[in-house]
């Protein structure tokens, strides 16, 4: 087992499971748990073929093809949770008590990546050959899906998610974030680095269990794409002119001394929210101690927030856009975009015709009425909060 000490306190421990994946433990800088984690003792299945990605020739998206994701677990019980430590009667895939763990996915849309990357992993037999490459437009193309996938255990616990952590375990999962970024950027073939978090059964969610995932692509993806088209188009400081655009509107949620939430000027979704640093860092590894020290309990805020807007837990995508690997590192700037179809406490929004077939959008909700929906659930999660906390007299001695 590697042990690296990283900030804020805290520990990096990363080993192997039985059939070669990286697993890697991730501790509380208070943690409880002790220097040693159990050797991973189950008798796997060889690790799946890498997947195969399809050329769109209208488009120019690659559409990755894994036939092996069909047989994904679906809502398990708290007794056959596969993200739980491992107990006599659970083979789970994390074989100890942990704080935060991230293991790669073992069944993968990306990835396993190149056999010289990750060891035991099966070799791509047409990896992309660069971005020149996948520019081409031809009928019937096809590449290996080189890449990799990784699930994040936010807790130990079966049921909850980001928001529902402490300001500590926020932490922790922000310095992971970080340290994968770092190192998924270095793998052959890597383009761009997505880490999100995907909560409810609305949006599509297999397994209750407090987790995100990072994906780590052969391409650009085509939203980054086009992001990118539209810096050329203006300006490369266009990230900066947007924050400065937005903290003047009546759309801002809150600001603290490195980060701002607000509600986009052209929001799609019913709820729709951003969250940027002020200053330019392309992704997770280039933030600060400091940054990532306050961005812990202000995105917890905000995810209270808005669990605060009905009366049962939102569902939503926490989708942490960072600049590609080797393009845009000037000009693209780390930013959450947290969406969420539920337009009233019973309703969703569906993409249908004109959105799913033409991306053509049309929004419910104002943008400023959505931002002041959202800064009112903040104040009412607060006094919440506060009511409920134990006063001087009821705090034990």
């Amino acid at each position: 087992m590697r042990i690296d000490n990283l900030s804020a306190g805290i520990v990096k421990r990363a080993t192997l499971l039985a059939d070669g994946r990286d697993i890697i433990y991730y501790d509380d800088p208070d943690t409880t748990l002790g220097a040693e984690r159990a050797v991973d003792a189950r008798t796997l299945d060889p690790r799946p073929a890498t997947a195969t990605m399809r050329q769109d020739v209208l488009t120019g998206d690659w559409i990755t093809v894994a036939a092996n994701r069909q047989n994904r677990v679906m809502m398990p019980s708290a007794d056959a949770d596969p993200l739980a430590p491992q107990t006599p009667t659970n083979p789970s895939e994390v074989p100890s008590r942990y704080d935060v763990a991230v293991f790669e996915n073992r069944s993968p849309a990306f990835g396993p990546a190149l056999a010289e990357a990750v060891g035991t992993a099966p070799a791509a037999s047409d990896a992309p050959r660069g971005l020149d490459d996948l520019d081409a437009l031809g009928l019937g193309r096809t590449r290996t899906s080189v890449g990799r996938c990784e699930v994040v255990c936010f807790s130990p616990e079966h049921s909850g998610s980001f928001g529902t952590q402490s300001v500590t375990r926020a932490r922790t999962v922000i310095e992971a974030w970080a340290d994968r970024t770092a190192a998924l950027s270095q793998l052959p073939g890597i383009q761009q680095i997505f880490p999100f978090e995907n909560r409810g059964e609305a949006i599509g969610v297999t397994l209750p269990h407090p987790h995100g995932q990072i994906y780590a692509y052969p391409y650009v993806t085509p939203r980054t794409a086009k992001l990118l088209d539209s810096i050329d188009r203006t300006a490369p400081d266009l990230f900066a002119r947007i924050l400065e655009f937005e903290q003047a509107s009546e759309r801002v949620v809150f600001r603290g001394e490195h980060w701002t939430a607000f509600v986009p000027f052209a929001a799609r979704w019913p709820l729709e929210v951003h969250l940027m640093p002020h200053r330019h860092v392309p992704d997770f590894a280039a933030t600060t101690e400091a940054e990532r020290d306050e961005l812990a309990p202000l995105y917890l805020r905000l995810l209270r927030g808005v669990d605060a807007l009905y009366d049962t837990p939102t569902p939503y995508i926490a989708a942490w856009h960072q600049a590609p690997v080797n393009v845009g590192r000037d000009t693209v700037r780390l930013h959450l975009q947290l969406t969420s179809p539920r337009r009233a406490a019973d309703k969703l929004k569906f993409l249908a015709g004109s959105e799913a077939a033409m991306w053509a959008w049309a929004a419910e909700v104002t943008p400023e009425q959505g931002a002041a929906r959202i800064r009112d659930a903040i104040a009412s999660a607060e006094a919440a909060a506060a009511a409920s906390a134990p006063t001087s007299e009821e705090t034990p001695a």
